[in-house]
């Protein structure tokens, strides 16, 4: 029934700021596109403390970032000249593709008087034909997103298609991406039409063929299977997958089908041929040592 379940680990993405970081792992490091998961929060910040989770401008190769957030909300400046804050239920869809630079920072009055904030980013790999593609952003309201509902269920579909909703954010492959929230004891089936299957759960617990998994589990499933997940109390679901697009190399924020394109990305930002956002260009995160091992240590904490 399943391929492997995966439990989120602790990592850093600045000083006062860690995340639950699922995606990649070591023994399995992509869910069809999906090579990178992080989850921030539910977190409250002490008045005054919040800048302490600004992430500084730093770049991106050859990927698109996408961010979902439950809760708070975060100002997104880019390379390309965009601002957009972000606020929950919608979409923040940023292809890097040859290279762009951003920072995410949290400056609403709310958030800084000591509002909640919980995120998810995840990480689409692009094919790779599309690895080089010119840069760009896209902000997707709640009102753009296909919901369903029905006894004791409610999704929103974020990207992709699945259960017969599809929706219109701009995907360069074949995926799902599906916020799920179940009242206790539904029982729920996965999206077919899709070779790699996971659901991510954010809070509460379900039952799979007999097992029960808790929050901060990602739950990989087997190609073909068809179980049904049940909820053991009311649970909110990330489902996510699509078709697997072939191997790829990452290093800190970078993502390609090409180990010599990586070290290319880290130049071009030691060398500051990766534009910073011109709306945020007093700082940015430098290149980290890189003290991988030849035969394969942690790359640095990547930032979302």
């Amino acid at each position: 029934m399943l391929d492997i379940v995966i439990e989120a680990r602790k990592a850093k993405i600045t000083s006062g700021f860690a995340v639950k970081r699922i995606l990649p792992y070591q023994l399995h490091r992509m869910v069809g596109p999906f090579i990178f998961m992080d989850h921030a929060g539910p977190l409250n910040m002490p008045t005054g403390t919040i800048s302490s989770l600004d992430v500084l401008p730093h770049p991106h190769i050859g990927l698109s970032t996408v961010s979902y957030l439950f809760s708070g909300n975060v100002t997104h400046r880019d390379s390309l000249g965009i601002e957009q804050v972000i606020k929950p239920g919608e979409v923040n869809w940023m292809t890097a593709g040859k290279g762009i630079a951003h920072s995410e920072r949290f400056e609403d009055p709310a958030m800084l008087a000591g509002g909640e904030l919980e995120m998810i980013q995840t990480w689409v790999a692009l094919p790779e034909k599309d690895e080089e593609s010119d840069p760009s952003f896209s902000n997707y309201k709640p009102e753009q997103l296909p919901i369903f509902t029905d006894t004791g269920v409610w999704m929103r579909l974020i990207a992709g298609d699945a259960y017969g909703l599809k929706s219109n954010v701009k995907t360069h492959s074949p995926l799902f991406y599906v916020h799920v929230v179940l009242d206790q004891g539904i029982h729920f089936g996965l999206p077919t039409g899709h070779s790699e299957r996971g659901a991510y759960i954010v809070s509460g617990s379900v039952e799979v063929n007999g097992t029960t998994y808790k929050a901060g589990n990602l739950i990989v499933f087997t190609k073909g299977v068809d179980p049904l997940i049940i909820s053991k109390e009311k649970t909110t679901l990330m489902m996510l997958g699509g078709e697997h697009l072939g191997d790829r190399f990452i290093w800190w924020n970078f993502v390609s089908s090409s180990k010599d394109r990586i070290d290319q990305a880290k130049e071009d930002w030691k060398q500051g041929r990766i534009v910073l956002p011109p709306l945020d260009n007093e700082e940015y995160v430098p290149l980290p040592e890189d003290k991988s091992k030849p035969a394969g240590g942690p790359p640095p904490n990547a930032l979302s």
